[in-house]
Parts: C-alpha cells; structure tokens; sequence
C-alpha cells in the first residue's frame, strides 16, 4: 500500500509500504506454496531498496540493484511471486514477455517500451494516490455544480432597482438551499440535467503503427493538435455526479507535478519482471536466433542501467529492479549472453510441485481454488464442502497427470478441478436454493467417479486434462 507524505508543493510523496525480509515471505507464504529460496531473495532485494533510500545521495547513487533470475518450469509460483510482491509493497510494476520484442530493425516491440509501460503503471499509482487527496473537494464542486444546474440563476431584463435584486438573490439563495438538501438524499438523482463532456479526437494511425509506438515527443504533439469534442449531453443528475466528479479530478490535478513523481517513482523503486528469457536464447540451425541474440543486446543496456525517453520525460533504469524468469529445459542459463547473465548475480531455482505441495495449494492461501468454487456455488444456493480425502485424491490426479504428460505445475489444478465441478456447475441453478442452500459434500468417491475416465484414458487425458 502506498504511502502519502504531503509536502510543500502540495504534491504527495510517494513511497511503498516498508515491509521487512520476515514479513514479506510471511505474506507471500498466504498465496503462494513453497519456494522458500525465491521468497527470501525477493525479500532481500526489496528491502535493500528500502536501505538504499536511508544512504546519503553520493553513496545512494552507487548501489545498483541486485537483479534476480529465476529458474523453474511453468505455474510454479515465479510470476506470481513477482506480481504479489509489487502488490504488497505497493511499487510500480510490468510483466512482459521476452518473446514480444525483437531486435531494432525487425518489425516487433522494442525493449524500450518496457520502462514506457512501467511509468505508465507509476502514473496510473501516484495518480491514484493524488486523486484521493482531492475527492472531497471535488464531490463540493460536484455539488455546487449540480445546484447551479437545477437552479440556474434568472436572467434580469431591464433595471429593477436594488431592492428586487436582492429579493430575487434572497430567493435564489433559499431555492438552491432546498435544491441541495434534496440532492444530498438523492431526491432529484432521476431528474436531467445538460452538461458538456470533452473528448479528444482519435489517434491517428501511419501504416500499421499505432500512437503507442510513436516516438515520445511525436506522440505528445499530435495529442496537443488534436482538436477536442465538445458536445452537450442530457443525463439524469446520478449520470452526471459521475461525470461531474471525474472532470473535476482532473480539474484539481497537477498533470507535471504527477508525472515528475512518477518518473522518480519509476527509477527508484520500479519492477520489470521478464518472462521467457529462456526464450530468446540462440540454438543452432535457426533463422530466428539473429533476431534472439539481438534481443538479449538490446536488453543489455536496458537491465545495465541507461536513460529512455518516454512521453513524460527522461527515465534512467539505473536502479529499476529486473526479475527475469525461465524453464530452461532446452538451454541453461549459461546460453545468455556473458554480458547478460552478469547482469543478473542471484539466481534462484524453483523446485517442481510434489503430491503435497497440491495439497498444501488447495487448503492454505487465502485465494485457494476450493474457497474460490465454493464462493462462486454459493451465489446460487449452493454450499460446497471438500472433504481431505477428496483433496487428497484431486492432489493425486493432479501430480499424476503432470508426471505422465506436459508438466504445467499448479495450472493443473484449474483443468482437473473445472472438469471434476463442470456437472455441478451447470446443475447449480436448479438444484440450488438461495432461500435454503443446500450443502454438496465432495469427497474421494466424487471425486474417483468423474475423474477416472479421463485420467486413466491417455488421449482423453492428453486433450482433457
């Protein structure tokens, strides 16, 4: 979760919850089954950021983070340890996919959107948090607005005199006095209103490139020359207290002030995890590898520390912290370039996922696959109930597949779990009873009956489960 320090500028620093080694595995062990080794170096390379942050600026810009590469095969947890970890600290973070880029000059994404689209996630964070600083001034203008728009202030012709000034502005005062107690219990949400909405003109294209792929400054003029729609639109006033609010958002907002926050955000404390870097290993007899090795070069610069323009200004990757991930099973880590591999001093290997360890993933996290089918049954009146015999034998089936074919880790559990349910699933509106809900023990017997045929069936197995 972030924090919020407000400073002079009245912009809001930005700095993720500070969590110690202990407390970040003892989280990550709530969603995420073994792979004590892989914890406990993301850990370490989180909370040395934190340490970084406490050093003089001289020494602080000298630490470089300690990149991690880790090593195991599919739905293992090497994802999702990256991914919770960045939901627990509250920092910018990016999953990418190695194979997504391609060597400058191949048609394909460049290395370098990868720091674009982590800025993008520090803006869509330090937005965030400025946004809530600024929602209650915005709910009064919000309010103020609407009044106006329910009570508009009469138009005058001719001189009056004062005293009939004053008693029309007594008057107006006492109606949108009513007008707003009767908004504030939602009283007139059903009346129409007219307020004029903005919406910028669409991105042009050039051939088959997008504005995404536009150099950054480019990028931000066409969006400035751009011209802008303007149109009037009746709603009801509960339609437009939405539209009312998000206007007035970005009203009080400082878009450069954001986005030099994020930026900092972005360098200090940002996240790249790279997937299927085995990927783009070089094997001989290949007319891809030219492109591959050319993918792990330009990789190099970003992962060493360089600076990238992007549409909010300079970012320097310096201190980004780079998790890469692979199976290895056709190469090793030793096929990446010499340069590369330097670049990442802590490699961790995850071990495969045994009978156990299924049952240990269906029981223990908070997000297990048992709570969340018998969450979703439950809507429908549905009370459902796994006995530990049945774990057991779904923890079975599950290691048993895995051994006989592909080798997909914990996915298993989704393919094995969804079959053995799929009868249930669809019975579930009719059997069912929000009123009385009716309790469905699944135990080995349940489990034995729908899964035989299918795991003992080697084809049925192969394209089933």
């Amino acid at each position: 979760m972030l924090k919020r320090n407000a400073t002079r500028s009245g912009l809001t620093q930005l700095r993720p919850r500070t969590m110690t080694p202990q407390e970040l595995v003892e989280a990550l062990d709530q969603y995420i089954i073994g792979q004590a080794d892989a914890k406990r170096a993301v850990a370490i390379a989180v909370r040395n950021r934190w340490r970084r942050q406490q050093l003089p600026e001289e020494l602080r810009r000298e630490i470089a983070p300690k990149n991690i590469l880790m090593i195991g095969p599919t739905g293992v947890g090497k994802t999702e340890i990256a991914r919770r970890l960045a939901r627990l600290t509250g920092a910018p973070f990016i999953k990418v996919e190695a194979t997504k880029y391609t060597e400058v000059g191949y048609y394909g994404r460049d290395v370098e959107s990868m720091v674009r689209e982590l800025v993008e996630n520090a803006i869509g964070l330090v937005r965030d948090a400025e946004r809530r600083g600024v929602e209650q001034e915005a709910r009064e203008r919000v309010r103020g607005k609407l009044i106006e728009l329910l009570a508009p202030a009469p138009t005058l012709g001719g001189d009056f005199g004062a005293d009939a000034g004053d008693e029309a502005s007594d008057s107006l005062e006492r109606t949108r006095a009513k007008i707003g107690s009767m908004l504030d219990l939602g009283e007139l949400d059903d009346q129409y209103v007219e307020i004029v909405t903005e919406q910028r003109a669409s991105p042009m294209m050039i051939g088959s490139i997008g504005m995404d792929h536009l150099d950054g400054d480019l990028q931000s003029m066409f969006e400035k020359i751009l011209p802008k729609n303007s149109q009037r639109r009746r709603m009801t006033v509960r339609q437009a207290r939405d539209v009312l609010f998000e206007q007035s958002c970005d009203a009080l907002l400082d878009p450069e002030k954001i986005n030099a926050a994020a930026i900092d955000l972005a360098e200090n404390l940002g996240i790249i995890f790279i997937d299927e870097l085995d990927k783009v290993v070089a094997s001989e007899g290949k007319g891809a590898d030219v492109s591959r090795q050319g993918v792990q070069r330009d990789l190099l610069p970003i992962v060493e520390g360089t600076t990238v323009q992007t549409r909010y200004g300079y970012v320097r990757t310096d201190h980004v912290l780079f998790v890469a991930a692979g199976a290895f099973h056709k190469s090793s880590p030793s096929d990446l370039m010499p340069e590369l591999q330097g670049r990442f001093p802590i490699r961790v290997e995850l071990q495969n996922l045994a009978k156990d360890d299924f049952v240990r993933i269906l029981t223990e996290p908070q997000n297990s696959l048992t709570r969340q089918y018998a969450a979703l049954l439950k809507t429908e009146g549905v009370l459902l109930e796994f006995t530990p015999q049945a774990i057991e034998s779904l923890a079975a089936y599950a290691y048993r597949v895995n051994q006989s074919m592909q080798n997909i880790g914990a996915r298993r559990l989704y393919t094995i779990l969804e079959r053995m349910l799929e009868e249930l699933s669809f019975d579930a509106p009719r059997i069912g009873s929000r009123r009385k809900p009716v309790k469905m023990v699944i135990d080995a017997n349940y489990v034995e009956k729908r899964l035989e045929r299918f795991a003992d069936n080697e084809d049925l197995s192969k394209f089933i489960l």
